[in-house]
């Protein structure tokens, strides 16, 4: 059984999302890790309600992004991580932590890329004013929000749509999106060729 580490800055409703997955059978692996860089991220507490190793690991304790990011890789191979789910974590990874794990790290953004890559994809996407826009999970590479593309889902952008209530509607396919696309991976469903990741039976 895959073991899965998911990183979350912030409230942790992916992370709920995927722990409910898990339970249901609707992922075939486990989350046995939940790292945050926010010691009070209500991920964290979140992963201690379900029974799951959770750890603040402070960034400001460390000289420079690179030297984190090996402490992060450095406790993910402690752990025996096969996957790493990024779930709001609001830090970019360095090429040291993506080159430890190709094609091992995956992000879920709230618009269909590569439209709208980097934060506020949302606001973006209603300034530009398009008519559909959705969410994406794709795998990390060293550039942002550049990966290939695992899984994506539309979602309508009405005359009447804030940014609150688009965010709402692109949550919601993303409570479902993300553990298909993980299940995907912990079944060995997923292979990359080039830019395109294929479902294989």
């Amino acid at each position: 059984m895959k073991r899965i580490a998911v990183f979350a800055s912030g409230q942790g409703t992916n992370l709920e999302a995927i722990l409910e997955a898990v339970k249901s059978g609707g992922i075939s692996g486990e989350v046995a890790l939940v790292i945050s860089d926010q010691e009070k991220a209500q991920a964290l507490q979140r992963a201690q309600r379900w029974g799951v190793k959770a750890l603040f690991i402070n960034p400001k304790e460390y000289k420079n992004r690179e030297q984190y990011d090996q402490v992060l890789v450095d406790q993910l191979k402690a752990d025996k991580i096969d996957l790493v789910v990024l779930a709001g974590f609001m830090r970019l990874l360095t090429p040291l932590f993506v080159r430890a794990f190709p094609l091992k790290i995956m992000n879920i953004h709230p618009s269909l890329l590569p439209a709208f890559p980097g934060l506020e994809g949302v606001e973006q996407a209603l300034a530009y004013g398009v008519k559909v826009s959705g969410c994406t999970v794709h795998f990390i590479d060293e550039g942002l929000d550049t990966g290939p593309v695992i899984l994506q889902e539309a979602v309508p952008v009405i005359q009447e749509d804030t940014i609150e209530t688009l965010h709402q509607r692109i949550h919601a396919s993303e409570y479902r999106l993300y553990p298909t696309a993980i299940d995907l991976f912990c079944r060995d469903k997923l292979k990359v060729e080039g830019r395109r990741c294929l479902i294989i039976d």
